[in-house]
């Protein structure tokens, strides 16, 4: 059954990307569906892609082991769209064409600039894929009932996505998000409903029992962070994260306009609030009804707690019910991950070919055709990378996974962003610095820190950590020492590059980029700047 409703999933998106295909035809369709999407369609689809296995598997799973610190995650999740939607959702529709890079560059007209946004955008996007097909493995390997375990399960994953992205482009990737959105938000309210109805309609019966199985301390922060900086780390990294997630922001390209680009937002917001409300009911309701212990057993790091929970709540194990509903939310966990790793790729192959292939070692003289042929190239690369990489990581939880892709994103990206739209004197220098320096700070700090460095016991056979020796750095998310690393770095790489001769330049290129950015004027052409 489970492997039945999995394949009809599959069919029924492969058949979404051979349709797309006809109408795939050159970059701009590839890389940002021609910018035709509606402002509804992109704002499911955005939703679709940012409620991820990581959402769905992950803090589900951190939930029901940890409490109140698991459904942290669900908070800076959500509140990271207001970012987006009051500061770059417009600004990045109207400054550029398929990447973050042609908005920098837009301003700071430095090919350098092109080439450390691109390595940005790359090392963001595979962390956040890391993640999806860690996803896929645990997931594939509870389909099989075992039989396909996670070093088939992960190549077969980014197969799929290679086929998604080479054939379909950016409009099967989209249609395939919103399609997955609906199966997930379907599948959430329904299990929340049951909830409801197995606790008496009272989310407070549900806590009570939670807290009698657990104990007060599951109520309270503390759990799975005993440091309360840890907790603050992760929320800066989450909050401020979104806003400079490349796969996030690539999706304001596809509309036809700056509003239609804030609208999507809105629409987005609506259904990933919805959502992250009720993981706190899936979450608590697993770690009641299916148990710490089952959850662990499934998969150390708990990203199995939704399914189990889903065949609790149909009947139980070994029940008709109780397949079904293992099988159904199984199935649609597939879907995301399908989706969301298919979003990922292609952010990564639109920036490798349009910023690096095209804009650095062909000076923007590639055609369209070599350059729609370099992206599909870049996108089967792209795919056996993160299967690799996805066969390393097999025992991380995959909400941790993506929340370390957030840190990346807060502190290369988002001060970059922040000193191009808003910051006179910023210049090319400060925005290499600040890439560099955010994505070195943040690497250097997870290498050293309890995610890869710790002594476990002989008899843990999963979840062992990459270094058998004590963190240097003692906090699980490097957020709150990298994100302002990387606006110390814009900074002074800024006063460092400053130069009196390029002074009257640097501020007419300020001046027309803010035109431009909150005006729309010459985003399509019309008028190239202002008088």
């Amino acid at each position: 059954m489970t492997l039945l409703l999995a394949a009809i999933i599959v069919a029924i998106t492969l058949g979404i990307t051979f349709w797309a295909s006809r109408r795939n035809t050159s970059t701009a369709d590839f890389y940002v569906a021609g910018g035709r999407i509606s402002a509804g369609q992109n704002g499911v689809a955005i939703a679709g892609d940012y409620m991820s296995a990581a959402s769905f598997l992950g803090i589900t799973g951190l939930i029901a082991l940890n409490g109140y610190d698991g459904f942290m995650y669900s908070v800076g999740w959500f509140i990271a769209y207001l970012t987006v939607l009051f500061i770059v959702a417009e600004p990045l529709r109207n400054l550029g064409k398929y990447t973050l890079a042609d908005m920098l560059v837009y301003r700071l007209k430095d090919p350098k600039v092109r080439m450390y946004a691109a390595i940005s955008t790359i090392v963001v996007s595979t962390f956040y894929m890391i993640a999806q097909v860690v996803g896929a493995g645990s997931l594939i390997s509870l389909l099989s009932g075992g039989v396909l375990k996670a070093n088939v399960a992960i190549p077969l994953v980014g197969v799929l996505m290679i086929i998604y992205v080479v054939v379909g482009g950016m409009l099967a990737t989209t249609w395939v998000q919103i399609v997955k959105a609906v199966l997930l938000m379907f599948a959430t309210i329904l299990m929340t409903v049951l909830i409801l109805n197995r606790f008496g309609w009272s989310f407070s019966n549900l806590l009570g029992q939670a807290e009698a199985k657990n104990g007060a301390e599951f109520l309270g922060a503390g759990v799975k962070y005993k440091n309360p900086i840890d907790l603050i780390s992760l929320g800066l990294a989450l909050v401020l994260g979104t806003a400079g997630l490349p796969h996030i922001l690539v999706r304001f390209y596809t509309v036809p306009t700056a509003q239609d680009a804030r609208k999507s937002v809105v629409w987005a917001m609506v259904l990933i609030g919805a959502f992250y409300v009720m993981t706190a009911f899936m979450g608590n309701a697993a770690n009641v009804l299916v148990g710490k212990d089952v959850i662990t057993a499934a998969n150390a790091a708990g990203n199995m707690a939704a399914p189990l929970l889903a065949q609790a709540l149909f009947g139980g194990a070994g029940t008709v019910g109780g397949e079904f509903g293992l099988a159904f939310v199984t199935a649609v966990a597939f879907a995301t991950i399908l989706a969301v790793v298919a979003g990922l790729t292609i952010s990564a192959s639109t920036s490798f070919t349009h910023d690096i292939y095209n804009g650095i070692f062909r000076g923007g003289q590639a055609t369209d055709r070599e350059e729609f042929r370099v992206a599909r190239l870049a996108t089967v690369g792209v795919g056996i990378v993160a299967i690799i990489l996805g066969l390393m990581a097999q025992t991380q939880n995959v909400a941790f996974l993506v929340a370390l892709a957030f840190a990346i994103a807060a502190s290369s990206n988002l001060p970059v962003i922040l000193f191009t739209l808003f910051w006179k004197r910023f210049n090319a220098t400060g925005a290499v610095w600040g890439i560099t320096g955010g994505i070195l700070t943040c690497l250097l700090l997870i290498a050293v820190s309890p995610n890869v460095r710790g002594i476990d016991p002989p008899e843990k056979t999963t979840g062992r950590h990459l270094v058998q020796a004590p963190a240097i750095f003692p906090l699980e998310n490097p957020g709150i020492v990298s994100i302002p690393a990387g606006f110390l770095f814009a900074v002074l790489g800024t006063m460092l590059g400053a130069s009196r001769r390029n002074e009257g330049e640097d501020e007419r290129a300020f001046e027309d980029m803010q035109f431009r950015a909150y005006t729309g004027a010459g985003a399509d052409g019309s008028v190239a700047a202002h008088d």
